[in-house]
């Protein structure tokens, strides 16, 4: 797993290096004291996990993260402070370190992060932006996109619904927003998905694709408005 390590305190960078360099199978590509830096580096290396600190000067570690969008990144807050936690919770980060950070609980965030990649990388495959493979009762089975009405975060767990049957997989809600096409679905609030194409209706406050009623919040109102082209 690689990781990016950003702080704008070298004694806190030199830290957490040393804690990342005692795991086997983390390998830290590259450290910076900036937001900007780190944002310039993810353009040019393959990294899987961001060890990220909040109080940045210039562009905080909340903002780099906002900014980031949908790319494919597991990211571990680093801060001294706790004031943060709601809005770490609100971007769906994997863990949130508080300094000094302790090895036992440095190797908890780590184990987390690894579970998320695997998770990524074995239970929702995208091939050829036709179908995905899911895990369902151990089975993989290949389940078409066009089929999939709408998805629906649950917790740990993501319920894809489609007209004959729903399928209630353990991956995060981030991991299946990112591996779904967006030209094909879109975020319509926290805890849903929708295939675009499958919308029926639009009314105040949600849309309707199949019967059900799907509320949208006012962040993805005028994006959804947007995609849907209405006239």
């Amino acid at each position: 797993m690689n990781c990016l390590i950003i702080d704008d305190n070298p004694i806190a960078r030199a830290t957490l290096q040393q804690l990342a360099t005692a795991v086997i199978g983390l390998h830290v590509v590259c450290e910076c004291s900036t937001a900007i830096d780190a944002y310039n580096i993810l353009q040019e290396k393959q990294v899987d996990l961001l060890l990220l600190d909040i109080e940045m000067p210039d562009m905080t570690g909340l903002e780099l993260t906002r900014n980031l969008g949908n790319k494919d990144l597991i990211i571990i807050f680093t801060t001294a402070k706790k004031d943060y936690a709601a809005e770490a919770f609100e971007l769906n980060v994997a863990d949130y370190l508080v300094k000094p950070v302790t090895p036992a609980r440095f190797l908890q965030a780590i184990d987390k992060a690894k579970s998320l990649l695997e998770s990524r990388k074995e239970e929702v495959k995208l091939v050829h932006d036709e179908f995905i493979f899911i895990r369902d009762s151990n089975i993989v089975k290949r389940l078409k996109l066009d089929d999939i009405l709408y998805a629906e975060a649950m917790g740990d767990y993501v319920k894809f619904h489609t007209r004959k049957k729903d399928y209630v997989i353990h991956v995060t809600f981030k991991a299946t927003e990112d591996r779904l096409p967006a030209s094909r679905f879109m975020r319509v609030n926290r805890s849903y998905i929708a295939a675009i194409d499958k919308i029926d209706t639009m009314q105040d406050g949600g849309l309707v694709i199949n019967g059900k009623f799907i509320p949208i919040t006012e962040t993805y109102k005028k994006a959804v408005i947007k995609r849907i082209n209405v006239m």
